[in-house]
């Protein structure tokens, strides 16, 4: 199996060091909890999936806005509002968004990258 670790580090600035994939997951687990407390436990996890799947379409296409920005393709107005500081903020809301929605729905998000990444070598046979 791939080694998702060294592929997979995050910028953890409250440590001012980098964080593995393993913390990123408990990270997501204490942030599940949070979003629990904050805005309430929703009995019905057919809810908290649907909530979770269309917040990460709102994320999304915050991230598909920026790099519309990124490339100049907007309207010169929104351009000319554009605070041009957000794009990498966007794809870590996506990709946490992700893991949020993953733990929601009991996805092993390190089994899946791993296979995942595994199959993708074997196909285009590539040796690390």
């Amino acid at each position: 199996m791939a080694n998702i670790e060294p592929m997979l580090c995050v910028a953890y600035s409250q440590k001012g060091c980098d964080m593995t994939f393993e913390e990123l997951l408990k990270w997501v687990d204490v942030e599940d909890q949070r979003l629990k407390d904050q805005f309430g436990n929703y009995p019905d996890e057919e809810k908290r999936i649907l909530a979770r799947t269309v917040k990460l379409s709102e994320e999304l296409g915050e991230l598909c806005d920026e790099v519309l920005s990124f490339n100049s393709m907007q309207r010169q107005e929104k351009l000319d509002e554009h605070e041009g500081d957000n794009l990498s903020a966007e794809f870590a809301d996506v990709l946490i968004t992700t893991l949020l929605l993953a733990k929601t729905m009991g996805v092993d998000v390190r089994t899946a990258l791993e296979k995942k990444i595994d199959k993708i070598n074997t196909r285009y046979e590539v040796k690390i």
